[in-house]
């Protein structure tokens, strides 16, 4: 694929990457599972390829090992239509993979192979692409992306240069495997959290960032933190969506779930869609709580992200599903 050379790029996402080794056999365990997919994986990485399958130009800041895995992840990452330019090599550790279980339809058991470290948390300040970082439209950044030296210091690199330029966004992706405490994690994302324009997390991750389950109280005080729009995603009783003006929310959509991993990467692509476009925060959240549905309703993350013929048909099968909106 050709590199983004001086073009500026829709979207820039930074952090994880890896093989994703997900069960074709359902409800049973690993131990008894016999044969898998293999799929690129990295909910970075995932949001990168979700928001390319809308027809925007997008780039992910990571690396992989020097393997077999790391060479499928580039070209992987060429044929779904998201630059590698921003890939670097570690050679002294391997690529990462992730199995999971899949249980429908709400249990799906995550095994991380990326200890003690991974090559996209060896990324540097040196790393970052100062002027993408500066000129693309969206910089999506992700918590786990904070958990260990030097990512940490090349997050904040890349947020100091965006100097908080309309849309940063910071996923607020929790995984407690990553940190030594829930309370390592809470002040990684406090330091953080005033540097950044959105921020968009479950009930749980904002526990961790904010010490709110409570989706409204969980809303203020992201905007309290410094955030433009927070975004709370409730799973089974759907989606608020808060700015300092607005107040929208959106219901869930009904589907037969086959494996939920993958569907908060496409809500992400989603929501990058729609600011993209200059949508309303009402039909941006319906779109992406719409794609987060879809893709549950499909095995793998990446590859599962729709188009936009896609999520408009998912949206127009449940033209009952609409938002709430309200001043504040």
């Amino acid at each position: 694929m050709i590199a983004p050379g001086s073009r500026s790029l829709d979207v820039l996402t930074m952090g994880r990457i890896g093989v994703d080794i997900y069960p074709l056999q359902h409800g049973v365990g690993l131990e008894e599972v016999t044969s898998f997919g293999k799929f690129l994986g990295g909910s970075p990485t995932n949001v990168a390829v979700a928001t390319a399958r809308m027809r925007h130009a997008c780039a992910v800041i990571t690396a992989v090992g020097d393997d077999p895995f790391g060479n499928f992840c580039r070209q992987e990452m060429a044929r779904l239509g998201v630059f590698s330019t921003y890939v670097k090599t570690v050679r002294e550790i391997p690529t990462p993979v992730t199995f999971c279980e899949i249980f429908p339809p709400d249990d799906f058991p995550l095994y991380f192979y990326r200890f003690p470290s991974a090559p996209d948390l060896k990324i540097t300040p040196a790393d970052i692409p100062e002027q993408q970082v500066r000129d693309a439209r969206i910089l999506w950044l992700t918590v786990t992306g904070l958990c260990q030296e030097p990512s940490r210091a090349a997050h904040h690199h890349a947020l100091d240069i965006r100097d908080r330029a309309e849309h940063t966004i910071l996923d607020l992706d929790y995984r407690d495997s990553f940190w030594d405490s829930p309370q390592q994690a809470h002040e990684a994302v406090a330091e953080i959290l005033p540097k950044v324009t959105v921020a968009v997390g479950n009930r749980e991750e904002c526990e961790v960032a904010v010490g709110e389950t409570d989706p409204t109280r969980a809303a203020e005080a992201l905007l309290d933190a410094g955030v433009q729009l927070a975004v709370v995603k409730q799973g089974p009783k759907g989606t608020l969506a808060m700015t300092r003006t607005e107040r929208v929310v959106v219901p869930p959509t009904p589907i037969e779930v086959t494996n939920g991993l993958g569907a908060g990467d496409a809500f992400g692509g989603s929501l990058c869609h729609g600011l993209l476009e200059g949508w309303s925060l009402a039909d941006t959240i319906r779109a992406a709580s719409s794609a987060g549905a879809l893709v549950a309703t499909r095995l793998e993350c990446s590859t599962a992200m729709p188009t936009e013929p896609e999520l408009f048909s998912m949206m127009a099968r449940h033209p009952d599903i609409t938002a709430t909106q309200e001043s504040r």
